[in-house]
């Protein structure tokens, strides 16, 4: 058995196709990510990967959608989604397949 903390990975991601990683694989990459109320991520899309992501806990908005515990969403490649937490906010993000340098932050 091997254990780890998320702390010990890079922005939460803990599997996928970079270092350190629980799990090395091209298939996909998963991070668990915790934003205070009012953090914020800038626009951005996939070019390959889709992106799913969960709200564990707390209210976010993610491009026009208010997303709360339990809601899910799904991103295909070439979508734009921003992301701003309302609340204090755990997710669970999974991208595949895993391609690090995929995601491109748009310029406004």
């Amino acid at each position: 058995m091997k254990t780890a903390r998320i702390s010990d990975f890079v922005g939460g991601w803990f599997v996928g196709d970079f270092s350190p990683s629980i799990l090395t694989t091209q298939e996909f990459e998963v991070c668990v990510k915790h934003y205070c109320s009012g953090d914020r991520e800038p626009a951005h899309f996939q070019h390959i990967a889709v992106e799913i992501t969960a709200i564990i806990s707390g209210s976010a908005r993610m491009g026009q959608h208010i997303l709360e515990g339990g809601d899910v969403i799904r991103l295909e490649p070439g979508e734009v989604a921003d992301f701003e937490a309302l609340t204090d906010v755990v997710l669970v993000a999974v991208k595949s397949p895993s391609l690090p340098s995929d995601k491109e932050v748009c310029v406004e």
